[in-house]
């Protein structure tokens, strides 16, 4: 029996600051758990020299460890994950973002609660047990809950955070929802969980505390929420 091997996809834009201590943690927590790793860092051509950072992390763990795929530009959340499961060499694959918004001591539980059932899927969740959110502002709160509510009574996919995107894929079953998904931005993640359920694909949820991101800008404005209701009435109509 071929033992398990972890692959995270971590798309990067301007983490130079944040990168080294991730992959820290990363390294920490996969070693401490006894468990074959690497990092795929798709960065989109990032400016403050987050690449020179991934070299030097390359040459820290060694290219077992660490993959740095670059891409010409900023394409896009889920074309990242598309180009960087090209290169994983693991049967297991975890998508996070690089900025602390998830913390990877959270994955040894996401691990042992996808042994538990051997779920396809384990998803994050901010808004079930003892998970959270923390350094978020009373409107964005809001407009995540407001967001999460509407998908979930307009969808129905019976999970309770369908925008989070801290999560445990078994590699195959990534694949075959990633080549059905359409959308882009922040509707993405929404409708991977969609096709998920659509596939027949089982999904089970871990309680995260969502910090808000440690260094650099959030990505998040008034297009991407326009989007976002457009997204949802796309997904409604179509899957």
């Amino acid at each position: 029996m071929v033992a398990d091997k972890y692959s995270v996809i971590l798309p990067t834009y301007n983490e130079k600051r944040n990168l080294p201590i991730i992959t820290y943690l990363l390294a920490k927590h996969f070693n401490a758990a006894n468990l074959d790793w690497e990092v795929v860092i798709v960065d989109d051509n990032s400016p403050d020299g987050t690449q020179d950072v991934a070299k030097q992390l390359i040459k820290l763990y060694g290219p077992d460890h660490i993959q740095l795929r670059a891409r010409a530009g900023k394409l896009g959340l889920g074309t990242a994950y598309i180009h960087g499961l090209q290169y994983v060499s693991g049967n297991f694959v975890i998508i996070m973002d690089a900025d602390f918004s998830h913390h990877p001591s959270a994955i040894p539980e996401f691990i042992a609660k996808q042994k538990s059932g051997d779920y396809d899927i384990v998803t994050g969740t901010r808004y079930a047990g003892d998970g959270g959110v923390y350094g978020w502002d009373l409107k964005r709160k809001l407009i995540s809950r407001g967001a999460n509510f509407l998908a979930t009574v307009v969808l129905r996919p019976n999970v309770s955070d369908l925008t989070g995107s801290f999560r445990l894929y078994k590699k195959e079953a990534l694949a075959k929802i990633i080549g059905a998904t359409k959308s882009k931005g922040y509707v993405f993640q929404m409708e991977m969980m969609v096709r998920a359920r659509s596939f027949g694909f089982t999904i089970a949820e871990v309680p995260i505390s969502f910090v808000d991101r440690l260094y650099g800008e959030s990505k998040l404005g008034g297009d991407e929420i326009i989007g976002y209701l457009k997204g949802v009435w796309s997904l409604f109509t179509s899957v």
